[in-house]
């Protein structure tokens, strides 16, 4: 896909969380597309604190009919979020399910004292009152397509966009 320049989406997020480094936040990446724009983010901000992951497998409130993710990854987070201003990274925000399910498990492991969302991606199809207040681009899709970001095994591991059909 090529109608979203990664690095113009990526630059204008920067620039957004600019401001909010007063508050010396500390990052945390939603496996898998979150993560690795949390480490980008994360680098490009210079931010202090080690950047956390958070795998919402078993956060999930389709969890009981999807069963086990095959690739559940282990959640990281390296520094206490009790009282910490927190940005939250996902690559595409859509339904707002996994957003919801990130802040539950963060919320486990204490009380923020804010929780910013950043998103490369914000698609039409929210299902719950979630809305990002960091977005790289905004997109309009069917109903039946998704957007997927990929991360290749090149030295510079480039990141690309792709639609996707739904089955079924």
């Amino acid at each position: 896909m090529s109608a979203v320049d990664i690095d113009a989406a990526l630059a204008r997020m920067i620039a957004a969380l600019r401001p909010r480094l007063a508050l010396q936040p500390i990052m945390i990446g939603i496996h898998t597309g979150g993560a690795w724009l949390a480490e980008r983010l994360h680098r490009a901000l210079a931010l202090s604190e080690p950047l956390g992951t958070l795998d919402i497998s078993f956060y999930r409130d389709d969890f009981t009919r999807l069963g086990i993710n095959p690739q559940v990854k282990t959640s990281n987070l390296p520094v206490n979020v009790e009282d910490r201003h927190v940005i939250l990274v996902d690559d595409v925000l859509h339904t707002g399910r996994t957003i919801r399910a990130a802040m539950n498990e963060i919320f486990d492991y204490g009380r923020p004292a804010s929780v910013t969302l950043a998103v490369l991606i914000a698609r039409d199809g929210r299902e719950l009152p979630i809305q990002a207040e960091v977005v790289g681009e905004t997109l309009t899709l069917a109903k039946h397509q998704h957007i997927k970001l990929q991360r290749a095994s090149d030295p510079h591991a480039t990141l690309s966009l792709t639609i996707q059909e739904a089955d079924g």
